[in-house]
């Protein structure tokens, strides 16, 4: 009878195991840079199977000035095999641009420095965002080795932080144009967000404007890119991802761009078993 209770007992743990557990590996909250006196940190969701060759980064949105690492959207991509890295990074408030991308790099530094403690294969990073975060991964990609974007920290300094895919949902990628091309809705949102992030309009301060867009710094090296945006956007204009395919197409870049007819700003569509697997298909094409 003994025996029997604890093969039942056993039995039903495991179920419940199978029923409730994360078809992950999750680290959270592990510090990788300092910034006034405070740690900024990153999430690391690894396949309970052998990690596939490459680590996805992924950069939250919400205008530069909210939003977090947690529960990234992207997370059925863990269950293909990919591990994500989910990262803070300091938001508009607390510092303008180019905080964001300092921040972003040194992540990337630190996971290539830190993979075997990890159990990470991180020679290949590939970067993910969406909404702001999708215009910080365009132009962490697309910045490979821009020295004024690194940052000043000297962690890790040896590694390199080049980006080998980006995957830009809904994103922004030229702050010159982005106020004209935006819905009065769209202008009540921006306009405040982007005097916080760059200091001002951007007619106001160019310089800040054009180094903080991706399509000014795109080269004949730089890395495949997948784009992703509602064709009914009220925020984030779709022009943006056109201008950005038009800087690739101009240097005959590896680009993918995807309009989602009817989608507006974000939502499930954008994480949906189908646009899931063409992000997957996406970075196995890589070589």
């Amino acid at each position: 009878m003994l025996l029997r209770s604890i093969a039942i007992l056993t039995s039903l743990f495991a179920l419940n195991f199978a029923e409730g557990a994360d078809p992950w590996n999750l680290q959270k909250d592990i510090p990788f840079a300092q910034a006034n006196g405070r740690p900024i940190q990153l999430d690391i969701y690894s396949p309970l199977k052998k990690p596939r060759d490459g680590v996805i980064v992924w950069i939250h949105g919400g205008a530069w000035r909210r939003g977090s690492k947690e529960n990234p959207p992207i997370l059925a991509l863990v269950e293909k095999g990919w591990p994500i890295a989910s990262i803070e990074y300091r938001l508009s408030e607390e510092a303008r641009f180019p905080a964001q991308m300092h921040d972003i790099k040194a992540a990337i530094r630190f996971l290539r420095a830190k993979q075997q403690e990890y159990g990470l294969r991180a020679k290949r990073v590939f970067i993910f965002g969406a909404s702001a975060g999708g215009h910080l991964a365009a132009l962490a990609g697309v910045t490979n080795g821009v020295e004024e974007l690194e940052g000043f920290a000297t962690d890790n300094r040896e590694q390199s932080s080049d980006i080998q895919g980006i995957v830009s949902l809904y994103g922004a990628s030229n702050l010159t144009t982005i106020l004209d091309q935006s819905t009065p809705h769209g202008l009540g949102v921006r306009v405040p967000a982007l005097e916080l992030f760059i200091g001002g309009r951007p007619e106001s301060v160019p310089s800040a404007a054009r180094q903080a867009s991706p399509v000014f710094h795109v080269d004949k090296d730089d890395p495949p890119l997948l784009m992703i945006h509602g064709d009914q956007d009220p925020q984030m204009p779709i022009n943006q991802s056109i201008e950005l395919l038009g800087k690739y197409e101009e240097f005959d870049l590896d680009v993918s761009f995807v309009p989602l007819h009817g989608a507006k700003h974000g939502g499930k569509a954008f994480y949906d078993d189908e646009h899931t697997e063409m992000m997957h298909k996406f970075l196995m094409g890589i070589r």
